[in-house]
């Protein structure tokens, strides 16, 4: 009998080292293994062999054959119990998917063995031809390649205007991790973007392309796992943020696509960043890494100058031609407040509309963008002034007219619709603010010839973009109606107009990066079109809808000013102490009642004051969503210039319902 240290992978295992666990067979470090842990078989693996305990050990089950966790990823798994502190049993979770459990032994034993033979199935799917011929590469590309081919730093911060030709840069380096015999891992922000990027490698690569992402099936995902940790020919995965821990060896180029993105970030434990989680994997591999966007986050780019990471600048379109500047794509801005321009519809201008009928005309696509999900964000009473809240988080419940029913965006909560006031029995309710469900049915009302579809996160799996990116790029759709998910890196030939039905609606968001996020999605969104696609309308068209069209940062997302936007923005943050010029930490306390969590937020605040950290730390404050869940939340921000600092204050938290989040994408 021997025993064995093993980290397992369940949320419920909270604490930080392994557990022991002993086997009558002889296992090695790195196997992967399923344990019991109270009444459920959770996955595992082996850290080490120890001496026989004092205490008696439960046996472990069974293991995967001949499947190992490489020795990078166990490495990457040290360095995030360290750098983002977690309980192990949910970071090893990143590593190991439920789903290679199965009801029997012998039928893991089985996928385990037929992997080869499914692998080949699943790579004859995809139809592997000679690689499609590319054009000629640009000017600008030529010049990063051959900056990453002699550079020996291996970290680069491609800074690639939209349509610039980004992927094509992607796809030369991985040809040439490949012909070094090592793997690429290409990560993307969305599931959603996952079928173009993969479309445009699969064309050169094959049937090395494996995507992997959580809404594969548990089968799918299983075997593709499995591949990867038995394979020894080089792949190249592309998905989100959990492709980063799959099985992968010998890695030679690793790519953060649109590193901007909030969705880099996990809001769950461990909320871990994405990019320090990839640097620090091209760190173990030895690999190439390439940060990606047309936007980059403020506090990267800093630092990127600070350790003279070499900065990459894409600025020509990926056809060799100027990207649009003044005078290419035309661009309207129209003043919400000036009502004469809205004749026809109280949210959508006359300009756009005309716009809508010339594209239709044309028999060119329109993307009509609104960060507003629902039918309407506001339901009140014009009699007694009731608003539909919702009774767990005292926040505005978003009505769906589909399902006529009032749902919470933050905790879920849903409930039928009245139809009347339940205060005053009132039947004069008002649904104010536009969602893009009411946006989808005005449109048609307006276009009842055309074809509309609606993308946002109220959408099933069967109706999300990775679904229908092919129907809709072969032009099958003719107005496209959604939220941010629409402005991230797709490339739509037959796409002409941009509308933006209100630009500022993220810009006065009580947080640091709301300037930041502002100019982001802007200026991503506006960069659908203007992308050299040949139109007849020309370069495309943009008509911009704000309250405050004058604003600097929406003025320089029109203009594409980066750069004006970078050194105003960065200077923000240094006057008010806030990253690239700060680590950040936010710790929250969530209770039953207001009045407990204040109380331990206030606790832990006093505690904190005693200590000798070198931490700059707020006061205590509600949450800026501070009744969600049935919960109250209160919060302490904590700011220092050396990260160690706040991994100590972690450790002055005392027992009890408290969330943490280092580095965090914002404080709201």
């Amino acid at each position: 009998m021997g025993y064995y240290e093993i980290y397992v992978a369940s949320a419920r295992y909270q604490k930080m080292e392994p557990l022991t666990y002993a086997s009558d067979l002889e296992l090695a470090v790195g196997d992967v293994v399923i344990v019991p842990m109270g009444p459920a078989q959770v996955l595992g693996f082996v850290e080490e062999k120890v001496d026989k305990p004092s205490f008696k050990c439960k046996p472990v089950l069974r293991t995967i054959q001949d499947v190992k966790l490489p020795a990078e990823a166990r490495k990457l798994f040290a360095w995030m119990q360290q750098y983002y502190p977690s309980g192990s049993g949910s970071t090893v979770q990143l590593f190991l998917p439920s789903s290679l459990i199965t009801k029997k032994a012998e039928t893991l034993e089985k996928v385990a063995k037929t992997t080869d033979v499914n692998a080949t199935m699943l790579q004859k799917s995809k139809k592997p031809t000679e690689a499609l011929k590319l054009p000629p590469l640009t000017r600008d590309q030529t010049t990063a390649l051959d900056i990453m081919s002699t550079n020996k730093t291996h970290h680069f911060l491609l800074h690639g205007e939209t349509g610039s030709g980004k992927t094509r840069v992607y796809i030369e380096r991985a040809k040439a991790a490949l012909n070094a015999n090592k793997s690429a891992l290409i990560l993307t922000p969305e599931i959603g973007l996952t079928p173009q990027l993969a479309q445009s490698f699969a064309e050169q690569f094959g049937g090395k392309v494996i995507i992997m992402h959580s809404n594969l099936t548990a089968k799918t995902r299983r075997e593709f796992w499995l591949q990867i940790a038995n394979g020894t020919e080089p792949l190249i995965i592309i998905g989100p943020r959990s492709a980063l821990f799959s099985p992968l060896k010998n890695i030679g180029l690793i790519v953060v696509d649109e590193f901007h993105e909030p969705a880099y970030k996990q809001e769950q434990a461990p909320r871990y960043q994405t990019i320090r989680a990839a640097a620090a994997l091209a760190s173990l591999h030895k690999a190439e890494i390439i940060y990606g966007s047309a936007t980059p986050p403020v506090a990267e780019y800093f630092l990127a100058e600070q350790t003279s990471m070499p900065i990459i600048r894409l600025e020509g379109s990926a056809k060799g031609e100027p990207l649009d500047d003044a005078g290419k794509v035309k661009t309207d801005v129209i003043n919400l407040a000036d009502k004469s321009h809205f004749s026809r519809h109280p949210f959508l201008s006359d300009t756009l509309l005309k716009a809508i009928e010339s594209a239709l005309t044309n028999k060119e696509q329109t993307l009509v963008y609104l960060n507003r999900r629902g039918t309407a964000r506001l339901v009140l009473c014009q009699n007694c002034g009731w608003q539909a809240l919702c009774p767990r988080c005292d926040l505005p419940l978003t009505y769906h007219g589909d399902g006529h029913h009032l749902r919470c965006h933050t905790c879920g909560y849903q409930a039928e619709a009245p139809l009347s006031c339940p205060v005053c029995a009132s039947t004069d309710l008002q649904y104010r603010t536009m969602g893009t469900k009411a946006l989808l049915e005005t449109l048609q009302g307006f276009f009842p010839h055309a074809r509309l579809q609606r993308f946002d996160t109220d959408l099933g799996v069967a109706d999300r973009m990775d679904k229908h990116y092919k129907n809709i790029r072969d032009g099958n759709v003719d107005i496209l109606v959604g939220t941010q998910m629409l402005g991230k890196g797709l490339d739509l030939p037959k796409l002409s107009l941009v509308g933006v039905v209100a630009a500022d609606t993220s810009l006065y968001m009580p947080d640091f990066t709301a300037s930041e996020r502002t100019y982001q999605l802007l200026h991503q969104v506006f960069g659908r079109v203007g992308r050299g696609h040949v139109l007849k309308s020309g370069a495309g068209r943009v008509v911009i809808q704000s309250y405050v069209p004058e604003n600097p940062v929406l003025q320089a997302a029109i203009n594409k000013d980066w750069g004006t936007f970078y050194l105003t923005e960065l200077l923000e943050r240094q006057t008010f102490l806030f990253p690239p010029f700060c680590y950040l930490l936010k710790i929250s306390a969530s209770r039953k009642s207001p009045e407990s969590a204040e109380k331990a937020i206030t606790a832990l605040h006093r505690t904190l004051q005693t200590t000798k950290l070198k931490i700059n730390l707020s006061d205590p404050a509600p949450s800026f969503y501070e009744h969600s869940h049935d919960m109250y939340h209160w919060q302490l921000v904590l700011k220092a210039k050396d990260r160690k600092e706040l991994l100590k204050a972690l450790k002055a938290l005392p027992p009890g319902n408290w969330t943490y989040d280092l580095d965090p994408a914002n404080l709201l």
